[in-house]
């Protein structure tokens, strides 16, 4: 057999396989246009051949799902939808599993993935008053409540001035003085705040200085205001790379006010009358003597 004769029976073979393999149902060579001219020792082969394709090719990929080397669900299976092997039936499969005494396990990777969940979603985790307490604790303060009418916030400047910390930042206060921290958890406006972490109390006569902190030096805060601060632009660029990205922020603040230092012996403030001040002479100031003009003759 020549070499066109042996390409033209590959090709002959290749296309009854497809034909014979894809047709619902079961040809023979004669009812194929295309091998009508063959003889019947060649239509044999050929058919004998294509049927034992066709066969372990079938009974390869009843079963299959995909033709791809994906490891992968297909759609039915993510819907809780099984084939049966048997007869290829589908029947339901529920999520959880089911044991014989009615009660449901739950896997501990579904456990974990519940948990991802409900800490990605919108839902606001409550906290308890003891957490609440630890997490004001460990920032530095604490909530003492809502501040009553009867007391004044506003008193009359003191001398004396303290360093507290809250968070990862330290403020110089004097009663009366407005700072702003990073948004306080847990307290609202025109709560009483109790500021711990004091780090220095000072007066015009004593210093005091912690180690790290002071025990029983209290400042009293409170909350005046929440609110943003400026906007802060971020721009990222790579160039030659056709990367630009653009993003803006704006911090939470919270304003509060110092109302009381506590810890320290207050210098009293000496009031002095108007008869009470020393009079002070002023230096008078030497005359100046002029020279005298002496007449010059003519």
């Amino acid at each position: 057999m020549g070499g066109a004769n042996r390409r033209w029976m590959n090709l002959a073979i290749r296309q009854a396989q497809s034909l014979l393999v894809l047709s619902s149902k079961p040809q023979t060579l004669t009812q194929i246009p295309h091998f009508a001219l063959l003889s019947s020792s060649q239509s044999e082969l050929i058919s004998s051949t294509s049927y034992q394709i066709r066969r372990n090719f079938t009974s390869s990929i009843s079963f299959a799902r995909y033709f791809s080397t994906h490891h992968r669900r297909d759609s039915s299976s993510r819907r809780g939808v099984v084939l049966d092997a048997n007869d290829g039936d589908e029947y339901d499969v529920d999520d959880d599993v089911v044991d014989e005494d009615g009660s449901e396990e739950v896997s501990d990777d579904e456990e974990d993935d519940g948990n991802v969940a409900a800490s990605n979603s919108g839902v606001k985790r409550e906290y308890s008053v003891e957490e609440k307490a630890k997490e004001a604790a460990e920032i530095g303060y604490k909530v003492v409540g809502p501040i009553d009418r009867s007391e004044r916030p506003f008193k009359p400047y003191e001398p004396v001035f303290a360093v507290v910390q809250i968070g990862s930042h330290q403020f110089k206060v004097s009663n009366g003085d407005c700072i702003y921290t990073e948004r306080l958890k847990f307290c609202e406006v025109n709560d009483k705040l109790i500021l711990n972490r004091v780090l220095l109390l000072g007066t015009a006569n004593q210093t005091i200085i912690g180690r790290p902190t002071l025990l029983g030096a209290p400042v009293y805060a409170v909350v005046e205001e929440h609110a943003l601060d400026a906007k802060v632009i971020i721009f990222k660029k790579k160039r030659r790379k056709n990367y630009r990205r653009t993003k803006g922020h704006r911090q939470e603040l919270t304003r509060l006010r110092i109302i009381d230092i506590q810890g320290i012996e207050k210098p009293e403030k000496t009031t002095v009358g108007k008869g009470e001040k020393a009079s002070v002479k002023k230096p008078e100031k030497a005359a100046s003597k002029k020279p005298e003009q002496v007449p010059v003759a003519a």
